[in-house]
């Protein structure tokens, strides 16, 4: 798959949660747990960028390790970590 497609297939998938996306009104109050939880989530993606460039697969290396800052960013969007890019 080119990396032409390969951003498409995410563009076109993101554009179709965004437009259905919906706001909780009942939200969840965020522990330490899962905090952490959602950090393990994102290492497994990092391991999983690692994994793949290995492999030479780099598309999805890109893939997961976007995945992994996305998810670091939006724990650090929310004050539940700190670090610096």
């Amino acid at each position: 798959m080119t990396l032409n497609r390969l951003a498409s297939r995410y563009i076109e998938k993101t554009e179709r949660v965004l437009n259905g996306l919906k706001v909780s009104q009942s939200g969840k109050l965020i522990d330490g747990k899962s905090v952490k939880d959602i950090i393990d989530e994102a290492k497994r993606y990092f391991e999983d960028a690692k994994y793949y460039l290995e492999r030479k697969e780099f598309e999805t290396s890109l893939a997961s390790v976007a995945y992994c800052e996305g998810m670091l960013d939006a724990l650090r969007l929310l004050g539940l970590v700190e670090f610096i890019w």
